[in-house]
């Protein structure tokens, strides 16, 4: 007799639909898993036993094997404690096959018979709705997950035996439902208002988030480069209704993300420089995602940036275009998106203070340009807008800040004008100015003939290169967005330029 049960594992950024088959037969009672499954899945067959015993329903007696299709794909996790009980309540004939169908289930099992979470729970709701699946059986910790991929019915399990009477149609299981919160974003930490003086600084900041372009805050210590890329993360309109889908997924995805809670805010990461490059890019013994996919839709700040490994720096330079993430192992081959907003602070030179006008430096001239030389010309080439921030006078420090907030809700208005008028631009296509290519910016941004000119003589001038000709032409637009004008014109291209510029010797 043979009975099967869908469930489904996360597969990289994706799911993957696993038939679990269950055949039993005479002989010796014994239960063996077969399929490429992990330690955790090998373990599985204890924990079910027990939880079948612990639920008062009988286990099946005989020789058992179980299959978890396809074989030739390597499994991990422990969502598939429930299906294999129910394969075994099958064989048992306390189930009929009939009840299993058309569903896809998942959960671990506790000794007890209860069903504890899992992680990923919208990779396997999302699964079940590619294959039709239309009805998914979670642990209820992870329904509200679940029920963020629309059109499937996602049953809450508590237990093995809640399970089982819903099933023989004896005690049915209401369906979860969405929770109608409105998401409202309450402004904390490091507002706009809190930064005393830098009104450049917080220019650049505004055009980083209206377009989503790359920045790079260069100045001494204390100039307040680190408040500024933390008022920057404030600035980010909430996460919209697909971005929760693939924030949730991806932080549910990683071994200290969560396993029932959704991710509505921006994320904002910050490694430390002594971070590992697996840490930072992904990857792994399970090929997990990294800091700059955690990233995703978000903030990625990397404070002193010159001091992280140069290996670091320049894997990200591919992420950065491409705005996803390859990862290849002998098992496979995973693709995690990575489309985040980089922030990188650095100091001019070694002790900090080149350039300063209250402080003298103390480096060298060759200390200096090695110092410096840390950060590649191809990997600054990618970034937007870079920004040198000076020290605040003295007297700007002791002015009183406004509680009004004022400052940073300006910010907001105008930033959120911005991406309406590039939401109206680019349609469907969910674009902004920051990832437009090459030939979508010959097609969306045209530049006036005396626009056109000004730029090629700066061009010439300042030997710019190919992905910077078109960096400021999309600066530039974000800059025209932001000032609500529709066509560029010579000062927003001279705007733009000014922020390609960096303090060298």
């Amino acid at each position: 007799m043979v009975s099967h049960v869908a469930s489904a594992t996360p597969y990289g950024f994706q799911g993957q639909l696993i038939e679990i088959e269950g055949d039993i037969s005479k002989g010796l009672p014994s239960v063996q898993i077969v399929g490429l499954g992990n330690k955790a899945i090998d373990e599985s067959r204890d924990r079910v036993r027990s939880a079948i015993k612990n639920s008062l329903l009988d286990f099946p007696k005989g020789k058992i094997v179980i299959n978890l299709a396809p074989a030739e794909l390597p499994k991990d996790g422990v969502q598939f404690d429930l299906p294999i009980a129910l394969v075994l309540l099958c064989l048992g004939k306390q189930l009929s096959q009939a009840s299993l169908d058309d569903a896809l289930f998942a959960g671990e099992l506790a000794l007890d018979g209860s069903v504890r979470p899992i992680r990923s729970s919208i990779a396997i709701a999302e699964t079940a709705k590619q294959h039709g699946i239309s009805t998914v059986y979670v642990p209820a910790a992870n329904a509200d997950q679940a029920l963020l991929i629309d059109g499937i019915t996602v049953i809450p399990v508590t237990d093995l035996k809640q399970l089982f009477l819903h099933l023989k149609g004896e005690k049915r299981i209401t369906p979860a439902t969405k929770h109608q919160n409105t998401i409202q974003r309450t402004p904390e930490g490091v507002l706009m208002d809190d930064i005393r003086g830098q009104e450049q600084a917080k220019r650049a900041i505004a055009i980083a988030v209206a377009g989503r372009h790359n920045i790079l805050l260069s100045g001494p210590p204390g100039s307040g480069k680190t408040m500024l890329a933390q008022a920057l993360n404030n600035l980010l309109p909430p996460l919209e209704g697909d971005e929760i889908i693939e924030v949730t997924k991806l932080h549910s995805l990683g071994s200290h993300g969560p396993m029932s809670n959704i991710v509505t805010t921006r994320p904002f990461r910050s490694p430390h420089h002594t971070a590992s490059r697996t840490s930072v890019i992904g990857g792994g013994a399970k090929a997990q995602p990294g800091e700059i996919s955690l990233a995703h839709h978000g903030t990625l700040f990397l404070d002193e940036l010159l001091e992280y490994p140069r290996t670091l720096l320049e894997a990200l330079r591919q992420p950065m275009e491409d705005h996803t993430i390859t990862i290849t192992r002998a098992q496979g081959r995973y693709q995690y998106p990575a489309h985040f907003l980089l922030v990188g602070t650095m100091n001019p030179c070694p002790c900090g203070y080149y350039g300063d006008p209250e402080k003298s430096c103390s480096c060298s001239s060759t200390q200096i340009i090695n110092y410096q030389k840390r950060l590649s010309g191809p990997l600054l080439d990618r970034i937007d807008l870079t920004v040198n921030v000076s020290r605040v006078p003295h007297e700007a420090l002791l002015q009183q800040r406004s509680m009004s907030n004022s400052q940073h809700k300006q910010y907001q208005s105008v930033i959120t004008s911005a991406l309406s008028s590039q939401k109206n631009r680019y349609k469907r296509s969910n674009k902004n100015n920051g990832s437009l290519s090459s030939k979508e910016v010959e097609h969306f941004v045209p530049l006036s003939s005396e626009a056109n000119a000004f730029l090629l003589t700066a061009a010439k001038k300042l030997d710019l290169s190919a992905r910077s000709y078109f960096k400021i032409i999309k600066v530039a637009r974000t800059i025209a967005d932001l000032d609500g004008v529709t066509d560029i014109g010579i000062p927003q291209l001279a705007e733009s330029l000014q922020y390609r510029q960096i303090s060298t010797l």
